[in-house]
């Protein structure tokens, strides 16, 4: 996995010693990391009053090559479940 600008973008759940050994033998998933990442900013954008279609509009504009619904199925937890 790649290392990420932000050190441990999941500093809230794991110590940046733990992602830093879980990214080096590449257990984490790019793409759970990043919708981890995309939920915590939609929450914080949300928190400031940002009407839910601006907040993925504006998600949309840092994460360009995701859809609209890709961006408001990973906020809203719209998946398929096993």
């Amino acid at each position: 996995m790649q290392v990420m600008s932000n050190p441990n973008p999941l500093s809230e759940l794991i110590s940046s010693d733990v992602y830093a050994v879980l990214a080096k033998h590449d257990l984490l998933s790019e793409k759970g990391v990043r919708d981890f990442k995309i939920r915590a900013q939609f929450r914080s954008l949300r928190e400031r009053d940002v009407p839910a279609y601006e907040a993925i509009e504006e998600l949309r504009n840092e994460y360009p090559y995701l859809q609209f619904d890709t961006i408001r199925k990973i906020v809203y937890g719209l998946r398929k479940r096993k």
